[in-house]
């Protein structure tokens, strides 16, 4: 496992301030360079003035996704590394990052040890357990709701109409922090 050299480029994108702050100063005493944005435009622009070389990736930025924001770093900048760092994960966001470029997909909260070693790991690990037990059928429809929201490019509106609820139903269900089983 390769870890940053000192003075390594960084971009961090959150849209929750205190969080980023925070995570930001823990990076910068690794003596990683940080460069901060809220939102999709900020961080475009922060990558095309500095051009860092790995990047931190909400997967929910307000009402943006990280998803979108990966594919356009990776047309900005190919050889980028990406973790996206969520607090809504579900299996159907995990692998549409790692397929649109993202190196590593993480739960909050995770360590700024888990967060550098998951940018700089050459492989996957085979060795992480797999659960013999089944999902819940809470987290199964938090599952369903983001695999035709990604079907549906994230329009909350035809993936409601799809899935047969109104609109606002799905954006309550949304807002919830999806179930751990």
């Amino acid at each position: 496992m390769t870890h940053p050299a000192s003075g390594q480029t960084l971009l961090l994108v959150d849209d929750d301030d205190v969080f980023r702050d925070t995570l930001a100063k823990a990076l910068e005493r690794n003596d990683i360079i940080v460069h901060k944005a809220a939102n999709i435009s900020q961080a475009l622009s922060q990558a095309t003035k500095y051009n860092p070389e790995v990047a931190i990736i909400d997967l929910c930025i307000g009402d943006e996704s990280g998803l979108q924001l990966i594919k356009k770093l990776i047309q900005h900048q190919p050889d980028i590394r990406m973790v996206v760092l969520t607090g809504f994960a579900s299996i159907t966001t995990a692998v549409e990052a790692i397929k649109l470029g993202a190196r590593h997909y993480l739960t909050k909260p995770a360590s700024v040890k888990e967060i550098i070693d998951s940018l700089y790991a050459e492989s996957g690990n085979a060795d992480i357990p797999t659960i013999a037990e089944p999902m819940s059928v809470k987290k199964l429809e938090w599952e369903h709701i983001q695999k035709v929201l990604t079907e549906y490019d994230g329009n909350i509106s035809a993936a409601a109409r799809a899935m047969g609820m109104h609109r606002r139903t799905l954006q309550r269900k949304l807002q919830k922090k999806p179930v751990k089983k």
